[in-house]
């Protein structure tokens, strides 16, 4: 399994809404780093769901429940979407400021890549994260 996370900003698509959905597909990815990231996405890998912009804090954990497809939103070939379902809220928060803070996050993509909307987590930055979330 690998882990992955998503951002959006909360006042597009929050994580309250999804869990209200139960399920969407992530789209409106223009970024082919991005892209590729959905690409590479399986069923049954996790993701973080990072609120962007506003709250910049990683808030819950959602689940890959299908892998890409053309996005539905464009006849662009060159996007696709994958099904995502929330699994879980965070007990904690984790918040950017945390996350650039801990020295074993300092090669994650979110401190590397800031700006990119997709990205890989390591193993071991999901566990971290998951620590200071107070899940572990």
């Amino acid at each position: 399994m690998a882990y992955w996370l998503v951002k959006s900003e909360p006042f597009k698509y929050s994580w309250d809404q999804f869990v209200k959905d139960k399920q969407t597909f992530w789209d409106g990815v223009r970024n082919y780093g991005a892209r590729n990231n959905l690409k590479a996405m399986k069923k049954g890998d996790e993701v973080f769901f990072y609120h962007s912009n506003e709250g910049v804090e990683i808030v819950g954990i959602a689940k890959v429940v299908k892998e890409h497809y053309q996005d539905p939103t464009t006849d662009e070939t060159a996007w696709v979407v994958v099904d995502l379902k929330p699994v879980k809220k965070l007990k904690k928060s984790v918040t950017l400021a945390q996350i650039k803070a801990d020295k074993k996050l300092a090669d994650m993509d979110l401190v590397r890549l800031g700006r990119l909307s997709v990205q890989s987590v390591k193993s071991e930055e999901w566990e971290t994260v998951l620590k200071l979330a107070g899940e572990k």
